[in-house]
């Protein structure tokens, strides 16, 4: 019995094709400035995330903000009255989220 051995060609693009499946993922910082929560958002690949929403919800998951990110990639908040998390959900990956505690003054 003789075994077949992929070829390099088949093994060449499955490598580039899981490659490229895994090439970005969303990223997003936020942080404190002023009464604002700020936050950046892009990918891992360096490229911006312009025009996309980020959520802010309170602890009920009760949706208190939402704001699309800028040509910088940044979205702006005013400062709620209740703790919060923020999510940046990209659409075809998981989304990011960012709880109030990780947030500090910039």
């Amino acid at each position: 019995m003789t075994r077949k051995r992929p070829s390099l060609l088949v093994l060449s693009l499955s490598s580039l094709f899981s490659v490229s499946a895994y090439a970005h993922f969303p990223l997003m910082s936020c942080w404190f400035e002023a009464e604002k929560v700020i936050c950046e958002a892009g990918y891992s690949d360096g490229s911006s995330a312009v025009d996309y929403n980020v959520d802010m919800f309170d602890y009920d998951d009760n949706l208190i903000g939402k704001v699309a990110t800028d040509k910088r990639s940044m979205a702006e908040f005013n400062m709620p009255d209740t703790d919060f998390y923020l999510v940046f959900d990209a659409g075809h990956e998981n989304p990011v989220e960012v709880d109030v505690v990780e947030l500090s003054e910039k």
